[in-house]
């Protein structure tokens, strides 16, 4: 396997339960990132294929490679003799207090064509973007008795 060209990992608390985390963010209704638009091909399971939609753009492939229920996912781009990846883990610090990490990863024998595309899209920005992900969570969670 090749070497990695980029790989970034950021980790936000959101004040959201475990289960409502997970069941929120493997839901891709609820992935908001204008322009773009997500589909995905069935459930949410290992094997699944999903497709990025963005104005003016070919439409970009991804796969669900695996799912630990509650745990972990990691969705892969296949790229041209490349792969972006995104491994998300959510780890339970409360009944209602969950942390995210999101680690992404670029590698493959033709990353460095597509290096600072990614680094673009993901070196300055991958912080603000759990934040915005934590904090919708948390609009979106119903409250729930103590």
């Amino acid at each position: 396997m090749s070497e990695s060209v980029f790989e970034a990992e950021q980790s936000v608390d959101a004040e959201v339960s475990p289960a409502f985390a997970w069941d929120w963010r493997t839901d891709v209704k609820n992935w908001d990132d204008p322009p773009a638009t997500f589909q995905l091909e069935g459930a949410f399971a290992a094997g699944a294929w999903g497709t990025t939609l963005v104005p003016g753009q070919d439409p970009l492939r991804w796969q669900v490679r695996s799912v630990a229920a509650y745990r972990s996912f990691i969705i892969d781009m296949p790229l041209d003799r490349a792969a972006l990846s995104f491994e998300w883990r959510f780890e339970p610090l409360s009944s209602r207090r969950t942390r995210l990490t999101q680690r992404v990863l670029l590698s493959g024998a033709n990353a460095i064509a597509y290096a600072e595309q990614v680094r673009a899209g993901f070196g300055t920005t991958l912080r603000d973007g759990m934040e915005r992900i934590a904090r919708a969570m948390e609009a979106a969670e119903p409250d729930t008795p103590l």
